[in-house]
């Protein structure tokens, strides 16, 4: 039970001072919560896959933050004079988290994504199969649109933390070229363990099989290849 004396403090996750008579404000403030927003799209993602491409991308997300935990008590350096956050300003978490996010979603599109062509199963004549339209992963242009509407809310959460007057330019510049950079260092550490068979290693271990860990989805479009299943299993029953 709280005490009534005791002075009280705010859980600051997801608590964003904005002006309310600015609409852009209100907007950089929703942007504030992309981070929090995008672990739980990974977390769901990993939870509802168990695609490995996945925990290995969160886990450098998370590494990254780390490292910025860690570089902010080794700068020092404060936020701007009128804001109300707490803790030290370079680098931007925010560019950082972000930055990271982006670069490795274009990564992962645009230079490991290879899905092939499903084989149709035994029996499924071409008239039986979906339009082409429908049975086909996504474009190299479809890849690079997604990666640049990513790099582009990316910019915009990162100019919404100067906007709302919680970085300076020069922290958010540093926090966004520091996350593009750990983007890189740790797609060509996982290109690594691919290429070595390290990662296949690690999917043959006991606990990666309890948890039924794959790594299907930089060959295949899972979604795609999800629902082409569901659609010859429902042509079957409808006969």
């Amino acid at each position: 039970m709280l005490d009534d004396t005791a002075p009280l403090a705010s859980l600051s996750v997801t608590h964003v001072y904005y002006d309310p008579e600015d609409s852009v404000s209100l907007l950089c403030a929703y942007l504030a919560l992309l981070p929090q927003a995008l672990c739980i799209v990974y977390t769901t993602l990993i939870l509802s896959t168990r695609e490995v491409e996945i925990a290995l991308m969160f886990a450098g997300q998370l590494g990254c933050e780390a490292l910025n935990f860690l570089v902010k008590r080794l700068i020092k350096e404060e936020r701007p004079r009128k804001i109300h956050g707490k803790g030290y300003g370079m680098p931007s978490s925010h560019a950082q988290f972000v930055a990271f996010w982006s670069v490795s979603l274009a990564l992962f599109l645009l230079v490991r994504h290879r899905p092939h062509p499903q084989p149709q199963p035994h029996g499924t004549s071409n008239s039986d199969s979906a339009s082409p339209s429908q049975n086909r992963a996504w474009s190299m242009l479809e890849r690079v649109g997604l990666s640049l509407l990513a790099a582009a809310v990316a910019a915009a959460t990162a100019w919404s933390r100067i906007y709302l007057n919680y970085h300076t330019p020069r922290q958010v510049i540093v926090g966004s070229v520091a996350g593009v950079l750990i983007a890189l260092a740790w797609f060509a550490v996982t290109a690594v363990a691919r290429q070595t068979g390290l990662l296949a290693w690690g999917l043959e271990l006991p606990i990666a099989k309890l948890l039924r860990v794959r790594d299907l989805i930089v060959s295949e479009d899972v979604c795609q290849a999800g629902w082409e299943k569901w659609e010859r299993r429902n042509k079957v029953k409808m006969g």
